[in-house]
Parts: C-alpha cells; structure tokens; sequence
C-alpha cells in the first residue's frame, strides 16, 4: 500500500493511502472528537463534532469523511474548532431530552464526556422534541422487544444504516426529516440499533425497570435459576473496567449467588444439546444425499428475518431449538423432577448477549405442556448490560466478586458448547459431533472462524462435496439467500447469525463495540475452549445421562429438543 505523510498538530505521520484524517488520528493517538462516527459504518458526517482546520482549505473539514492527502497539514484543535464544536454541542443537546439516570449507556456517552470537555451549558438552547413519541416495536401478536424514542435522537443516522432490513426510514413530516419505523416491514429485533446510537434513543424492554421482577419471586416459594450464553463470559468484565475477552465465569456465577440466585447453570450446556440435535439433522441430510441446504437457527433474528422476507426458506431451518430454551425445558421437566419441584414454581431466567431473545420467549412454538397448562421454558431474559446494572444497583465490586463454579448438572459444558458465542461456532461444533460419522480428523476448523462476513469451505464426505457458509450479518445473509435463488445447490449447511461477528456482537452486549472488540471476545471463548478436557458435546459427561435417564425416545427428544418454524 502506497503511503503518504501528512502533519497533525505539527507532528508528521506516516500513514496510508487511502485513510480519512479521523482513522489516522485515531491511530497515532490523536484525539479527535466525534458522535455520530462508528468504525462498523461508513462516515455519516451528521454531528460535525469532528471539525479540523487544513492548511489551504477556507473552511474546517469533517475528518470522519475527509481523505488524508499528501502534504496536508491538519490542527484538531484550536480556540476556533472549539467554539464550533461547543455551539454544535449545544445544538445537539437541543434534540436531545436528557434522561441521564435511565440509559443505557449509564452516564458513559461521548455526548457527556464532550459536554464536559467543552463546558457545554446542556439547557442553554429549549428541547425542541419533548413531545416526540416513543415507538414501540414487537411482534405483531406479543410484548415490546425494543423502544426507540425519538426525543432522544440526535439524527446522526447511524440506525438507519446498520438497520439490515430497512425498517428504520428518514421521513419528512412538518418541515422536519425524522426517522421513524417503517409502516410496512417488520422489525427482527436484532438490537443493532441500539448499540450503534450514540445518545440512547434505543432501549430494550425492561432494560431496567423490570431487572427486579423475577429475583422478588424468591420470596413467593418460588425457585428461581439463572443460566448464562456462552459468550457473555468474556464481555460483561468490561462494563466494569476489564479487558475485552478477559474470563469471568466464576465472577458470574458469584455475583448471581450474591443477589439471591439459587441455582446458576451454564447455557454452554443446552448448546451441547443442541449440537447433538443438529448434528443428527446434518448426518441425516448426508445419510439421504438431499441437496436441500440446512440453515442454523439459534438465532432468533435471523429467524424471523426467513420468516418475514423469505418465507420459502422456512423449512430449511433446522428443528433443533436454541441452547437456552433447550436448558429451560429441561429444568422444568428433567430437572424438576429430580428435585421434586412443580414446573409452575421454578423461574427460569436467561442472561443473554441478545435484544431478539426478549422476543424468542415469546414465541408459543418453544412453550412446553405442564397439566394441560403452556408454561415459557424461559421466564425472563436479561441481557449482558442488564446484568452489569444489577450488580452495580446492589453495590457489588465485580472485581472483588468471590468466584464459584456454576451448579449441576448443567454447569460443565465442552467446548464445542462455549465457542456457540463466535460467529462459525455452531458449524464447527456440529462438525465436531458428527466428525466419527464423516471421518473428519481436524477438531478445530479455522475456516469458519474470524469476523469475515461471509466465509466458505468445501469438504468431501463419503465422496461427495458438501459446501458450508458461515456467515455473520443479515447483509450478508441476504448474498447467500439470493445465491441460493439462482443455484438451489450453492451449499450444503449454512450457519448464520444476524448480528456482527455473532453472538459476541449481540445487541444486548456492552458499548462501545468493534470489530477489535468482537475479535477479543471470541479469542476468549477459543482460549477456554482449548483449555477443556471435553472438546465435543456429545463426550459431556452431563450431556451423556440426560440422554440415558430421560432423552431415551425420539418423542421426548422431539419435544425438549426441537422446534418447528412456520412462515
């Protein structure tokens, strides 16, 4: 790559062709302020906090969108760029209705830290959207997932282009363009807008009012069990100052026990299930030589992202349900009998890196029977951030926690089940489980790892290639979908996952996020993988007697362990 040198604040950098003043800057420790910027998105340009003066240029450039050139000479700051940015702050903070003490960026925000960098008076200017409306967004029959209030939107436009289905739109009402959500396309609920709004305009239902809900059972005879995704282990550390990847599963499960939570098991388990489940559906489709293409389907958003946009591809999703409501059937039947509790009395909570799992325990397709009564295997969901304000709400110093394991049987997953929380983690676990079948040696398969949008491999099984897509972001899903259109017989198995870099990038996840960041917390799932005696599910130990003690017929399997999905 051709480089260039440019000067910043008198200092000269060597750089890359090609690259905006901002990436530069950013990348020799420059500070340059900005809202609206987000490394996943291309330059919005919308908050004009980012303002640099250039030798030659009459007036300041936005250094999100400008290219750096050969030769320029750029200062980011200045009495001039500070007036500017202070008056665009404060024209901000005008469409802005501050509810400080209820966001989800918890007082962190780039609009407070530069309020207070720039001595901004934040009530100078009268909120000109105090009466714009909160929209609601659920499921056509069911409770709100998301929230988007429009008094607190900045229109920095960042949700309207992350938004993969197009359901966030710019419209002109009253002289004024707002975004607002489309009358005529569904939300799948996959939280990418909240984790790339800079000012809290999105929120997920009972992000915080509702964390005390299912813990106050406690004192009602009730039973209640918390169980934990697998890649929430290696982000909620850094809401509370730790590296991104750093381990914390034993701070979990401590902290859970600390506020009252009786039992903690460990969704890493139900995903041991549920590749057991899948696999089984792969060696069948191989076994039967169908060219129909099997899709993955633990992620709710991309479920509902088939059965809203493309309907035709519903039955080729595959029937085994997702890890945590798998564990929740199996706690309220399995589990509840071992230990002589009514199903009724055991409330199961999920702490997720997912928005869209709020809505998936919704869904009556994942309800189990109990004396003629449907019972949610999953009572409540609480996403990572959620449980990051619980613990802060009741003063627990995550660092001090005193660790402990999760409880059994379901607290020792392999590692097949951990790595679920990475974009490729389903594919690689499921062909880890069928590997003595397909006589694969390889127990990791690099490729189908990393944060790559879309990636591919060929294998022959049995003389025959099969091709596998791994495939992160409902963008890129659409790719392979239209491929398939033209080629019914493109792929064999494709795993997808609605969010950047899978489960890892939920929208439930801490803030900020990046790609470096996403990348961290997979690395952290892979190193305690690599660390486990146990490496495939179906050698889990705990895995091995459900099946022998109640998994023993295929309608019980059919009914723990599997869902239909329908258009």
């Amino acid at each position: 790559m051709k480089k260039i040198t440019i000067k910043i604040n008198g200092k000269k950098i060597r750089a890359e062709e090609g690259r905006t003043i901002l990436r530069i800057a950013r990348e020799n420790g420059i500070d340059i302020p900005t809202l609206c910027h987000h490394p996943d998105l291309p330059p919005q340009a919308t908050c004009r906090l980012c303002l640099v003066e250039i030798k030659g240029y009459a007036l300041p450039q936005t250094a999100c969108s400008t290219m750096a050139l050969e030769g320029m000479e750029i200062i980011s700051e200045s009495p001039e760029l500070a007036g500017l940015r202070k008056t665009n702050l404060e024209l901000l903070f005008s469409q802005h209705r501050e509810e400080c003490d209820d966001c989800v960026w918890d007082g962190k925000c780039a609009l407070l830290r530069l309020a207070e960098k720039y001595k901004v008076n934040l009530t100078r200017l009268s909120d000109r959207k105090d009466d714009w409306p909160v929209f609601n967004m659920r499921p056509q029959e069911g409770d709100t997932v998301l929230q988007f209030d429009s008094s607190k939107c900045v229109d920095c436009r960042n949700c309207v282009e992350i938004c993969p289905v197009g359901y966030l739109e710019i419209i002109e009402e009253a002289g004024f363009h707002k975004i607002a959500p489309s009358k005529s396309k569904q939300c799948i609920f996959c939280g990418q807008c909240l984790t790339h709004c800079p000012s809290g305009a999105f929120e997920a239902e009972g992000e915080f009012e509702k964390i005390d809900a299912a813990l106050a059972e406690n004192t009602k005879g009730k039973t209640v069990v918390f169980q934990f995704a697998p890649s929430i282990r290696t982000s909620i550390g850094e809401e509370f100052g730790l590296r991104p990847g750093e381990v914390t599963t034993n701070k979990i499960v401590g902290g859970l026990k600390q506020i009252g939570a009786k039992f903690v098991f460990d969704v890493s388990v139900g995903a041991d299930f549920t590749t057991i489940e899948e696999a089984k559906e792969l060696l069948e489709k191989l076994e039967k030589n169908s060219d129909k293409i099997l899709f993955s389907s633990c992620c709710p958003a991309w479920v509902r992202y088939i059965e809203c946009y493309w309907p035709e591809f519903t039955a080729n999703l595959a029937t085994a349900s997702p890890p945590h409501i798998i564990l929740g059937r199996l706690l309220k039947t399995y589990w509840a009998r071992k230990n002589d509790l009514s199903p009724e009395n055991i409330a199961v909570i999920s702490i997720m890196p997912c928005v869209a799992k709020k809505y998936e325990i919704q869904r009556k397709e994942h309800f189990i029977e109990w004396h003629g009564k449907e019972l949610r295997p999953v009572d409540y969901v609480l996403t990572t951030r959620e449980l990051a304000r619980l613990f802060q709400k009741r003063k627990i110093d995550f660092k001090k926690i005193k660790e402990q394991n999760p409880d059994t049987p379901f607290g020792q997953p392999s590692g097949a089940g951990v790595i679920y929380g990475a974009s490729g983690g389903v594919m690689e676990s499921a062909l880890r489980s069928a590997a003595k079948k397909l006589n694969l040696k390889k127990l990791e398969i690099a490729s189908v790892r990393g944060q790559q949008g879309i990636k591919t491999n060929e294998l022959m099984i049995n003389g025959k290639k099969m091709r596998l897509a791994v495939v992160n972001g409902i963008a890129n899903a659409e790719k392979i979908l239209r491929e398939l259109k033209q080629n019914p017989t493109a792929y064999s198995c494709c795993e997808i996952m609605a969010c950047p870099g899978g489960c890892i990038g939920g929208g439930g996840q801490p803030m900020p996020v990046s790609s470096e960041i996403r990348q961290a917390r997979a690395d952290g799932l892979y190193q305690i993988d690599k660390k486990l005696r146990q490496r495939t599910a179906d050698e889990n130990p705990a895995v091995k007697q459900v099946y022998e003690e109640f998994l023993t017929d295929d309608q019980t399997i059919e009914k723990i362990c599997h869902t239909k999905y329908k258009n």
